[in-house]
């Protein structure tokens, strides 16, 4: 906890500025209410990969310098966390350019832009936004989804969170399409992923707000993790347990990737770059690439 006894948490700004999280993989990132003191006092032991505070939606306008000032209070005072921080602005034009100077001299790791609808947007972040912070970006508007394969070439634009909800709206389609066999959620999921991939940004899937039901959010992941997707928006820890389980490492993945890259590497020392291994088959290039990545590192062609 930040503060042993929020009673009697200061009212002034603390000194501390948290070191840039070591994480290189994320499994979960977790909302979280900057209303809700409780909730803020726990950023430094939460099992979530990424924490969100947000300042958006779910802050009504009356209240919205009210979690300001609890962001920046807590942050303060944040001597250390395990994860990876971040905080959702409000769009550029609706108070975004105003919060980001406010929170640039506090120590967390990036901030996340609402309702994106250009690329000159996040353009204009990278101007604006201290330099050892990432930017990341919701992906809730038409404009963003047609246009997210051209909008590359940032080199801190390293992370979209698809806002499917009001991502429908913008398309015009209900919200009711969410379900797990409808092809047209597959189709926008697809697209999402690829077009993220594309431009070397990491896709964060939907936050699913049916918070008990478990079941269904287990099922989604599943999908997802089919479909490509290693990160899951969640709503709490019940999510975020299920989203680290199925979204971690795979150890008999891990082990056929060691094997694969060792065998390689080894035959490759006598210029040979395609081989049957006993144990996996046939092994080349693609092969050998396609370990690295599951080894996390960076394969290129």
């Amino acid at each position: 906890m930040i503060f042993q006894d929020l009673s009697q948490r200061p009212h002034h700004f603390g000194t501390q500025h948290k070191a840039p999280c070591l994480l290189k993989t994320f499994r979960s990132n977790m909302m979280l209410n900057p209303l809700k003191p409780k909730h803020l006092n726990r950023m430094d032991d939460l099992p979530a990969d990424m924490i969100t505070l947000n300042l958006e939606d779910a802050i009504a306008p009356s209240r919205k310098k009210e979690a300001l000032h609890n962001i920046a209070l807590f942050l303060s005072h944040l001597k250390e966390a395990r994860s990876f921080i971040i905080v959702r602005i409000n769009p550029l034009n609706k108070g975004g350019r105003e919060e980001i100077e406010f929170l640039n001299p506090f120590g967390f790791d990036a901030v996340r832009i609402a309702k994106v609808k250009s690329k000159e947007e996040i353009l204009e972040v990278d101007r604006l936004l201290n330099r050892e912070k990432e930017i990341h970006i919701s992906l809730e508007t038409k404009e963003a989804f047609a246009n997210l394969a051209q909008w590359g070439g940032i080199t801190r634009f390293t992370t979209a969170n698809i806002g499917i909800l009001d991502l429908l709206t913008s398309l015009g389609l209900p919200q009711s399409l969410v379900d797990l066999d409808n092809p047209t959620i597959h189709y926008i999921l697809s697209k999402f992923l690829i077009d993220a991939r594309t431009i070397g940004v990491n896709p964060i899937s939907f936050m699913f707000q049916e918070y008990q039901n478990t079941q269904a959010f287990r099922a989604w992941c599943q999908l997802e993790k089919k479909m490509g997707f290693t990160t899951k928006a969640c709503m709490g820890p019940l999510q975020v347990e299920i989203a680290n389980q199925l979204f971690g490492a795979d150890p008999e993945a891990i082990k056929r990737a060691k094997h694969i890259k060792h065998a390689f590497e080894s035959s490759a020392q006598k210029a040979e770059h395609g081989f049957m291994d006993e144990q996996y088959g046939f092994i080349d290039e693609p092969i050998y690439r396609d370990a690295l990545l599951v080894l996390g590192e960076n394969p290129t062609i």
